[in-house]
This record gives C-alpha cells, sequence and structure tokens, in this order.
C-alpha cells in the first residue's frame, strides 16, 4: 500500500512507524526540516520538506498513484487542502484528515466535508476521541484502559494488579480451575515495561499492568477478582476547560448519575465554557491553587480528571487531589517519558492523546474485514475486532489447531449477538466476529486472515 502522511510531529511520526513496518511504501512531507531530519535518520521512509498542501509538493509524494492520505499537519486548513487537492488532481482513494478546530465539526456544518464540496473520507477530531476515551474510563472504575469491540458486548480491560490481587501468583491455566466463574481471557501482560502475549504457564505479579477480555456484562465479576470493587463516579473535577474539558463535560451532562465541575484558568475561556454547558459549575481560577479546590470543595469529588494544554501542571493536579483524599485521578500527558511515573507517584490513569488518535487513525488503516482497531503500548500490538469469512483459514478449525500466526491470542467472539469466551476446543464459524491481541509483527498476517480472498491475490 502506498501512503502519504503530511506531517511529521508525534501522531505523523508513529503512524509512519507503524506503516513502514509493515512494509508499506511510505512518503512523509512537513515544513520542518528538524522533524523531517528525524524522520529520514530513523524510519525506512521517504521524507521531505514541503507544504503538503501544494499540488507540485504532493505530485512529487507520489500522489498519482498514492491509495492513502493522512493528513495530520499541526494546521486543520493544511490538512483539508491537501484532502482536497489529493481528490481533485489524483484521486487518492482514502483521504483521512485530523481537523482540531471544532468549529469546522459542528453539526450545522456537516455538509462541508461531503463528496461534493470538500471530500475527506475520515475525519479525526483528538479533543473528541481523547475526551470518549476519557469516558470510558470513567465507566470502569479500577481500569486505566477500557475498549468497547462489538457494540460493546465485548471490553478489553486494562488493570495493575497490587499485591492485594487474589489472582497474582498463579499460572493462567489454573485460574478457571481455581476461579469458575471467571470468564475471561488474559491477552497481555506488561511486566517491568516488557510486553507479551501470555502462555498458559505464565503468572502475573504485583505491578504487572494486564489486558483481559471479557463478556461486558461480566466486568464487574472480573474486576473483583483482580481486586477491584469500587464504584463508578458520580461527583468529577475536571481541571482545564479546553477542547478536551468541554467535550468530556458534555458527555457528562448526558448522563443523569454523574455531574462536573470545571476549573478553568482563563476568564475569557471559562466564561465561553461556561455559556456551553448550562448543567456544569465551571470556577476561574488555578487548579493548584489550593483556596480555589477548597471553595470547589474537592474532598466531595470522588474523581479528578485533570486535562489542561500543560503536563506538568495536569500530573501536580493529579497529585494534589490524591492529597485531598481523592480516589481516583485520570491526568493528561503527551510525553510517553511520564507513563512510568503513574503507578510510583500514585496517579490512577495517564490518557496519551497520540495514541488515542493513532488507535483511531489505524482503525481506517487495516485492510481485510477489520472492524476496529486499538494499539497498545507505543507499538507493542493491537487489539483487532474483525469478522472471519467464509474463505479464511480460521474458519471451520479449532483455536488449538495452529493457524494463528505467533504473536497473536483470541480473546472472545461473538456469534449471534452471543458472547463465548474461547478455549482450545472452541471453533471458528463464518460470519464470527473475533476479537484478539496481535503483536506488531503479526498485523499484517492477520489482515490475510480476515481479507475477502481477491484482496491478497
Amino acid at each position: 500500500m502506498k501512503v502519504i502522511i503530511c506531517g511529521a510531529g508525534q501522531v505523523g511520526y508513529h503512524i509512519a512507524s507503524y506503516l513502514a513496518g509493515e512494509q508499506n511504501d511510505v512518503t512523509v512531507i512537513d515544513q520542518s526540516f528538524e522533524l523531517i531530519g528525524r524522520v529520514n535518520e530513523t524510519l525506512d521512509v521517504q521524507a521531505f520538506v514541503g507544504n503538503a498542501s501544494q499540488p507540485d509538493v504532493l505530485e512529487n509524494a507520489g500522489a498519482a498513484d498514492a491509495d492513502m492520505i493522512i493528513a495530520v499537519t499541526f494546521a486543520d486548513e493544511v490538512n483539508m487542502v491537501a484532502c482536497q487537492v489529493a481528490h481533485s488532481l489524483f484521486n487518492v482513494p482514502t483521504k483521512i484528515a485530523r481537523i482540531r478546530q471544532q468549529s469546522f465539526l459542528a453539526p450545522m456544518w456537516a455538509d462541508l466535508f461531503s463528496r461534493d464540496h470538500m471530500p475527506i473520507d475520515v475525519i479525526i477530531s483528538p479533543e473528541i476521541e481523547v475526551a470518549q476515551a476519557i469516558s470510558r474510563r470513567l465507566a470502569v472504575p479500577g481500569a486505566f484502559d477500557m475498549i468497547p469491540l462489538a457494540e460493546d458486548k465485548v471490553r478489553v480491560i486494562g488493570v495493575r494488579c497490587t499485591e492485594d490481587c487474589p489472582i497474582v501468583n498463579t499460572p493462567l491455566r489454573q485460574l478457571t480451575e481455581l476461579f469458575p466463574d471467571l470468564h475471561i481471557v488474559i491477552v497481555g501482560i506488561v511486566h517491568d515495561d516488557n510486553a507479551f502475549v501470555p502462555k498458559s504457564t505464565d503468572q502475573m505479579f504485583p505491578g504487572d499492568e494486564v489486558y483481559f477480555a471479557a463478556d461486558t456484562t461480566h466486568v464487574p465479576r472480573a474486576l473483583a477478582a483482580f481486586g477491584y470493587e469500587e464504584t463508578e463516579a458520580h461527583r468529577l473535577v475536571i481541571l482545564g476547560g479546553g477542547n478536551i474539558g468541554l467535550n468530556l463535560a458534555k458527555l457528562i451532562e448526558a448522563n443523569p448519575d454523574m455531574s462536573a465541575r470545571i476549573v478553568e484558568r482563563d476568564q475569557l475561556r471559562a466564561r465561553k465554557v461556561a455559556a456551553l454547558l448550562p448543567d456544569t459549575m465551571v470556577t476561574n481560577g488555578d487548579g493548584l491553587d489550593s483556596d480555589i479546590l477548597e471553595e470547589i470543595n474537592i474532598r466531595s469529588a470522588d474523581t479528578v480528571v485533570a486535562v489542561t494544554d500543560d503536563d506538568e501542571t495536569n500530573i501536580l493536579g493529579s497529585l494534589l487531589a490524591k492529597r485531598y483524599g481523592v480516589e481516583r485521578t485520570i491526568a493528561l500527558a503527551n510525553k510517553t517519558t511520564y507513563s512510568s511515573l503513574v503507578t510510583t507517584l500514585g496517579i490512577d490513569v495517564l490518557v496519551n492523546p497520540r495514541a488515542i488518535t493513532v488507535s483511531t487513525i489505524l482503525q481506517h488503516v487495516r485492510r481485510g474485514r477489520i472492524r476496529a482497531v486499538h494499539s497498545l503500548r507505543d507499538g507493542f500490538g493491537e487489539i483487532i475486532e474483525a469478522e472471519a469469512l467464509e474463505t479464511s483459514p480460521l474458519v471451520g478449525s479449532k483455536i488449538r489447531d495452529g493457524k494463528l500466526p505467533s504473536g497473536v491470542i483470541v480473546g472472545a467472539i461473538v456469534r449471534d449477538g452471543v458472547v463465548i469466551i474461547p478455549r482450545g476446543d472452541t471453533d471458528v464459524l463464518a460470519q464470527d466476529r473475533v476479537i484478539l491481541l496481535a503483536t506488531a509483527g503479526s498485523v499484517r498476517k492477520v489482515e490475510k486472515l480476515f481479507a475477502v480472498r481477491l484482496e491478497f491475490f
């Protein structure tokens, strides 16, 4: 597949890294000599300096025979024009653009991106995606990640094992015997920053991060087995009234069981947010100011979500909330170097906007009958939901027969709306929704397993 990536920032760089690692023909364009230099030094792709919205630049990038353009520069207007030029002059089949400015995304202007006007096939709004990701985490207390799949019939949950976790230090093959009601599949373990797909002889240890797949109705029972029996969040404080905080508050206003209060430092922004959120209290002030925190009665909150545009403020705000006795804190952090500090400092969940945006884009890049994609742990692997076709080598065989590539584990199967937690003797049938974890080196093989035969002959 030939892909042009406009923008060599964090998102563009990591998408290029993913796709180049899968032997795609990737070209990266950016106006920054420094960013293009980094790409050329570290990735096996073509990269050059230029304005991605200009026809001659796209022509030099090979737009005439490109399969896809992914526009993720820092400027919405460049992203939109790049897609328009790619369509009008080069007839590029698939066009993906990142749009940050919320006014472009207002429902009243939805027709703007239609094929007759500005033909963009997929619009990615990081602020909306991140707000939705945080909202999902709020629905599953105790989890640092929650991925809904198959119309939310299945959830892949990420949890940390503590010293009190009842199922640590136990080989995975014994879990079914010891906990017969525990209908889950452990699909990934992160031990000492080393992520791997577990075997039946592996164990979980205190401090490990564990991903498991479960029937959504069984998630509370599964969390209890890991030692988490917390109640859902009801009273939230949001530090930061930017687009992420605003979109998150809108989602909370739609939930009658939850309420939120926003603390926003900028007075004009605070007034604007207050006008847009009739059911949310908005306080103008510094979220690190103890007087402000006392004023909003932060001790009554059960969750604090820190989503300002400054990573350090978010981390400090979360730690300060913990000192006031807040049970759960969620902090936004763009720098991956902070991820190792989460458990050390006591922050419950760290949200990385780049990782969420990359996951959303990959969902539209994957070929075959791939319905959903969620990348894990900075490139370790992907949670994939795919539909099994009659022509798939998996159909009609048992999971243990070894037709799955190495580095792949099936977490759940949805058949006619019923969730099946698979074992070795489980058959895969046509039209099954198969939910699996594939390590980075196995993703292309998974795509072929679920592709229409003509796609890869």
